[in-house]
């Protein structure tokens, strides 16, 4: 693709990080909208041949292409604010990096979708992780989405524009509820005395998301598994009761991927889901039971 004359609105961990992408793919990133100190440090590090202007100013410096990494809920006013003050071009195209929001957001703004699927940090490490990376794109062009892509080093996915929150719901639910299902395994090992949690939890973890990655349900190992009533009791008695709603509805979904999947026998799990549902009906209890 020939060299883009680049804009970024909203230099924070992502914007900052794709800005140097296009920049290392031989694009032009000339500006870049960055209100707090950490995103102008970002744009320093990252981005040093743009210039730090207000949006509408980064918008019309964006000959050929503008990308908005803003928060979900702020897309929609900021595309709106540009157009609005006339800062947007006939010609050029204009990336937002929201997984939830398709086209409609950019109303009649020419554009695309354009989310990496990947997790950042705003670190110069980000870079990478893009090479290889899946790209979830709605647009009407996919000719050009696609080489801009694969300037970027990945992969396009292409996602119907109803099925943006539904994309977005599968990242989220795999990767950020993860973050916390690994902090809250460490933690209880902490409770438990283990002083160094994550050298127990690294090669468990891997081993576990790989198989997960390549057999499916197939990978389920475990007590709720086996339908192993007695140890998932010991579990729910011991947990810090702060810890014990997350587990029971992963015992419970993992009990019903494991029934469907035939890992565990519905015979072998009346027990189990026996003593699943008196913690749960213990909890509704507990709730309806305190005060306001």
């Amino acid at each position: 693709m020939n060299a883009l004359t680049v804009g970024v609105v909203g230099a924070g961990r992502v914007g900052a990080v794709l800005g140097a992408a296009l920049a290392a793919a031989g694009h032009r990133v000339v500006a870049a909208a960055a209100v707090s100190a950490a995103s102008r440090e970002r744009v320093a590090r990252l981005l040093p041949g743009a210039a730090v202007l207000p949006a509408d100013e980064v918008a019309r410096a964006a000959d050929d292409l503008l990308l908005l990494a803003v928060p979900d809920d702020a897309l929609a006013a900021v595309v709106a604010g540009l157009d609005r003050t006339g800062a947007l071009r006939p010609g050029q195209v204009v990336a937002h990096t929201s997984g939830a929001h398709g086209l409609a957001v950019l109303g009649d703004v020419n554009g695309m979708a354009l989310h990496p699927a990947m997790t950042f940090t705003g670190a110069d490490t980000d870079l990478d992780r893009l090479p290889g990376i899946a790209w979830g794109v709605t647009t009407r062009d996919r000719a050009f989405a696609t080489r801009l892509v694969a300037d970027l080093g990945g992969v396009p996915e292409w996602v119907a524009e109803d099925s943006r929150p539904l994309y977005h719901a599968a990242l989220a639910h795999g990767a950020n509820h993860l973050v916390t299902l690994v902090n809250e395994a460490a933690g209880l090992l902490r409770s438990a005395g283990v002083e160094q949690p994550g050298r127990v939890l690294e090669p468990l973890l891997t081993a576990a998301l790989d198989n997960a990655l390549r057999m499916g349900d197939a990978a389920l190992t475990g007590p709720v598994s086996r339908g192993d009533a007695g140890t998932v009791a010991k579990h729910l008695d011991r947990m810090p009761g702060e810890a014990v709603p997350a587990y029971l509805a992963m015992a419970r979904r993992t009990a019903d991927r494991a029934i469907a999947s035939g890992r565990l026998r519905p015979i072998d799990a009346t027990a189990l889901l026996t003593v699943l549902t008196a913690a749960e009906d213990a909890l509704t209890t507990h709730a309806v039971g305190s005060p306001a």
